[in-house]
């Protein structure tokens, strides 16, 4: 059986490209191109196997199914997505489609039911990409420095982590984006020597306890974000 794997972005098929024993590049006529990861035990079974169907999976006490991955499998699925935005951010792909491209890595490496990133526009923060919200809100929703937990964030310039926005005050809902009832939230501003530009959020609609590793990640992926942002503004 083979797998096919279609270009996200002109629906092509993708000629897949070993890369070492956890990654394949997927390449499209179109120019386009991302990594699938799989596990160097597959090698035997079928190279272009994704990683994640692999992952452990048991059953807990009421007979539900639970996912787990061991710690150091996490950490290097987490190292190969950085690598992924770092490319991503030092290419010559437009900003818009950088940003897009990262918070669905980021929603999907992390597990969690949205990621969106905000652009300081020097009067306001500006959404500017998301997953699970609808795409027809990028560019119309916006917040300003102090409003909201994502505004908070920015404004104090450091980390929020909010366990359940329906107890938070500052929790501020769009009509526009159609949100579901989200419960824990976690906005990392984006910051260089004190200049704001911008925050990114992640947001699950169960409560989550953020990891410290999975802290430390999203602050890489907001220090990536930057360096695609500043890059672009010198060219």
């Amino acid at each position: 059986m083979e797998f096919i794997t279609r270009c996200r972005k002109c629906g092509r098929k993708m000629k897949s490209e070993r890369v070492d024993d956890y990654r394949v590049k997927l390449v499209c006529l179109c120019g386009f191109w991302e990594f699938k990861t799989m596990p160097a035990a597959s090698k035997a079974i079928n190279p272009y196997y994704p990683r994640d169907t692999f992952s452990h999976v048991k059953i807990d006490e009421k007979g539900g199914i639970v996912f787990e991955m061991e710690m150091a499998n996490r950490e290097k699925m987490e190292i190969m997505t950085l690598e992924e935005i770092s490319m991503l951010a030092s290419s010559d792909y437009d900003l818009n489609d950088v940003l897009q491209s990262v918070v669905e890595k980021t929603a999907k490496r992390l597990g969690v039911d949205v990621s969106s990133i905000y652009l300081w526009n020097g009067k306001g923060l500006v959404l500017r990409a998301t997953t699970s919200f609808v795409k027809e809100a990028i560019g119309k929703v916006k917040l300003k420095l102090g409003e909201g937990i994502t505004g908070t964030a920015a404004k104090e310039g450091k980390p929020i982590y909010v366990k359940d926005v329906s107890q938070d005050p500052r929790y501020k809902k769009f009509s526009e984006l159609r949100e579901q009832d989200y419960k824990s939230m976690l906005s990392h501003p984006i910051i260089h020597k004190g200049k704001l530009f911008g925050v990114l959020n992640v947001q699950t609609v169960a409560i989550k306890e953020f990891q410290e590793d999975e802290m430390y990640f999203v602050s890489v992926i907001s220090n990536l974000i930057l360096g695609a942002i500043r890059m672009r503004k010198k060219g």
